[in-house]
């Protein structure tokens, strides 16, 4: 992966005493060189960014001739008691600006009579309109139909409404089509000049302008104030891949503060009693973006990748009975959860076939496979397009749908990368698909199966001339560069004079350099009822040079054996944990300095005094000496890596171990166990590792199998574990299968114990020295 750092611009005296007067509690110098460096140069610029006092909003008629006929048709609509259906998406975005929508409009329009709403099933109908629901609204009565966040290029749909007797609105947000649609309206910023305020809408924003006219147009009708919609449109502003700046980021910033006043009501007072439980639930305040893009966000996704019907959700945004909503946020909450598991099994799956895959030849990477659930797909292939620099197309084959007397068609996603405009991509290859949707970052599309061998040689013949033989390479790039001392609260206020962050104003990315990591400590996560979940996070102390003091931080979806040993070089962002109380840093990138690169190793560098007497040994120069035996390679070039760093000799001084068996090394551990259970004391991790004399994995399967046992053991921090409960009076009485794999693990460490006890020093340096 290409580290890229962005290069520093040192803004004017002038402008930094501009930005210290919004960043009191610090100097301000970093957030003056990010914005700076983002092209905030003026008085002006600074004031609108920075406080949305003194931004002026866009007046929704700025969309013209499209958004007075809109309004017209609609008030058309109310004299005529026309029953209106909004269609919407499954996506977040998707869902908020139905809810928008749904209570917007259902200030002028009976809710459940004269107003319905309709969200398209992921797994039968997929993105935008379609005849089987045009025919669904038809039998209730429907006249006119007023899309959210899709639409722009249902033509031939839009006509067979109109067969129908059905008028059609569109809002949305997506690329256009050639020719203005046949609609009564068509509401999409892609009209307006690329620099105009509210070219950047995404869906629940343009959703929200429309009912923003309505209310200016009958300023009389409403009984709710307009603003109560905007705690909706900030979450589907950030929870959508749209650039926050202009109408969007003063939109975001006025809904963040919606959601912060709702946040500090009680239970009973909350204006959406769903969304507080689901902040609840996973554990957000919902007074930062981020409880919007790692929490709310995430959650609504999930309905409709799980479940595929996500009409649930505009019920849980939208609903005032707090008992109802409760029920809804846990069903969410639980979908989110499956969500986690399902997109982890992908996308070890996608890996292992991308291992088969010459990437070298390979410009834009599609994969397909029957097995693999379409709702995760978009998820997956993100991640791939990041960590291999190459726009990503997922595939899953599987009928549309029984009703639909559809062919077997190969269904996906597909994500963006390096600025390659995805979706003029894939539209030069329309003639080979059955369907096809989206904008430059994020696309889906459908394609009959033998299609796709033809599909995807000719996408990657396409993207490579446009290249010029050029090759994309991952990249991730860092904004300043910052040291561990800096780290905590004061840097943390200064970054959030950013805030909300998005596309074009990214969460500032920190590079720390010649660091390394301690107690590091990876785990499943919990769901809310306190199960386990096949979704890893690593938690770790960051260290360097500047200051004693350490840094938590966490790594999300990886191992700790992932870190690299010895000094490193990592890229992160800055963060607060509400539920830890605590600043963190949330880890992106990480890779070893060179100068942690292993290039000298030598017979000079490495003595070998295995089962000598060493007391003797000449210590004027500081020897690294190892005096416990390892248990694999990574261990002793760990070792070695920390050595050439600091120009020491490297002494190997262990002798052959004396091992207990593996069932005496359990039956301690019990005890130890029952004795912190009886008198409730923690106990550390280190602790715990050297009274048994074994290692982390070893000892995480040991903890596994007391659970078995009957014991609950509850991670404290990153250092201290409870252990508690009541085990079965026969310790015997446990699964075979946990107590097996920790007493092979046990006998696999000695085994390795063994070996290096008598390896030849000739191995360890030739091993060393690759």
């Amino acid at each position: 992966m290409q580290w890229i750092l962005a290069r520093p611009e040192q803004p004017p005296d002038w402008f930094i005493h501009m930005v210290q007067q919004y960043t009191p509690k610090s100097r301000g110098l970093y957030a003056a060189q990010l914005l700076w460096q983002r092209g905030i140069k003026s008085c002006e610029q600074l004031a609108a960014f920075a406080d949305y006092k003194n931004y002026r909003p866009a007046s929704p008629f700025e969309f013209g001739e499209e958004m007075h006929l809109a309004i017209a048709r609609l008030q058309q609509g109310r004299n005529n008691n026309d029953k209106i259906a909004i269609w919407g998406d499954f996506d977040a975005d998707g869902i908020t600006a139905t809810a928008v929508l749904w209570d917007g409009l259902g200030q002028f329009f009976s809710k459940n009579t004269q107003l319905i709403y309709y969200i398209p099933n992921r797994f039968t109908e997929s993105h935008g309109l379609n005849y089987q629901g045009i025919d669904h609204l038809h039998q209730q009565g429907c006249k006119l139909i007023v899309t959210c966040d899709t639409g722009s290029t249902n033509i031939d749909e839009i006509i067979y409404a109109q067969q129908l007797g059905i008028d059609v609105i569109v809002t949305d947000h997506h690329t256009l089509p050639e020719q203005r649609p046949p609609v009564k309206a068509i509401i999409n910023p892609r009209y307006l000049p690329s620099e105009h305020q509210l070219f950047h809408l995404s869906g629940v924003a343009v959703a929200f302008k429309l009912v923003e006219a309505l209310y200016q147009t009958l300023p009389d009708i409403a009984q709710e104030p307009l603003t109560d919609l905007l705690d909706l449109v900030a979450v589907g502003l950030i929870a959508d891949l749209v650039q926050l700046s202009g109408d969007c980021r003063y939109l975001a910033q006025l809904g963040i503060e919606r959601l912060r006043a709702d946040a500090l009501q009680p239970q009973v007072a909350r204006r959406r009693p769903g969304i507080g439980r689901l902040l609840e639930l996973c554990r957000k305040n919902g007074d930062r973006p981020t409880d919007i893009s790692f929490g709310l966000g995430p959650r609504i996704n999930a309905v409709s990748r799980i479940q595929g019907d996500a009409s649930l959700c505009v019920e849980l945004l939208t609903s005032r009975d707090i008992q109802y909503c409760h029920q809804l946020a846990e069903v969410t909450e639980l979908a989110n959860t499956r969500r986690k598991s399902l997109q982890k099994d992908v996308q070890e799956q996608v890996f292992k076939k991308l291992s088969e895959v010459d990437l070298s030849t390979t410009h834009v990477i599609v994969l397909e496979d029957s097995q693999w659930p379409t709702g995760v797909l978009g998820l997956v292939a993100g991640q791939v397009a990041q960590e291999k620099g190459r726009p990503t197309i997922l595939l899953s084959t599987q009928p549309v749908g029984e009703k639909t007397k559809e062919p077997l068609l190969a269904r996906g996603s597909a994500r963006s990368v390096n600025s390659v405009d995805l979706y003029q991509l894939v539209k030069k290859q329309a003639h080979l698909l059955h369907s096809f949707g989206g904008h430059p970052f994020a696309a889906g599309l459908s394609l009959l199966p033998e299609n796709i061998p033809l599909f995807t040689e000719a996408i990657n013949q396409h993207l490579g001339e446009s290249l010029g033989g050029k090759t994309l390479k991952p990249t991730v790039q860092a904004d300043v560069t910052v040291t561990v001392a800096d780290l905590g609260k004061e840097l943390f206020l200064e970054l959030k004079l950013l805030e909300p962050c998005g596309m074009g104003n990214p969460v500032p990315k920190l590079l720390i350099q010649n660091c390394w990591f301690e107690n590091a400590w990876h785990c499943n996560q919990q769901d809310w009822k306190g199960k386990k979940v096949q979704y890893i996070k690593t938690d770790f102390n960051i260290r360097d040079e500047s200051t004693n003091s350490p840094f938590p931080g966490v790594w999300w979806g990886h191992y700790k054996d992932e870190l690299p040993l010895g000094r490193c070089d990592c890229i992160a962002e800055l963060d607060y944990n509400t539920f830890k109380n605590r600043y963190e840093i949330r880890l992106i990138a990480v890779r070893p300095t060179a100068t942690s690169v292993m290039t000298d190793v030598n017979t000079e560098l490495i003595i070998d005094l295995r089962h000598q007497q060493y007391s003797s040994l000449n210590h004027q120069d500081s020897p690294l000496l190892i005096r416990d035996c390892p248990s694999s390679w990574k261990d002793l070039l760990v070792c070695c890596q920390q050595s050439v760093y600091n120009h020491q000799q490297l002494a190997i001084a262990w002798s052959k171990p004396h091992h207990q068996p593996p069932r005496q090394i359990w039956l301690t551990l019990v005890g130890i166990a029952k004795y912190l259970s009886r008198t409730n004391q923690p106990v550390t991790h280190a602790q715990l590792l050297e009274k048994l004399a074994i290692h982390d994995q070893t000892l995480l399967l040991g903890l596994q199998a007391l659970e078995y046992l009957g014991f609950t053991v509850t991670r404290k921090d990153t250092q201290q574990l409870q252990i508690s409960g009541n085990p079965l009076t026969n310790s015997e009485v446990i699964s075979d299968a946990a107590l097996a794999r920790f007493f092979a693990a046990i006998r696999e460490e000695q085994f390795q114990q063994n070996y290096f006890a008598e390896v030849p020093l000739s191995t360890i340096i030739t091993i060393c020295e690759c």
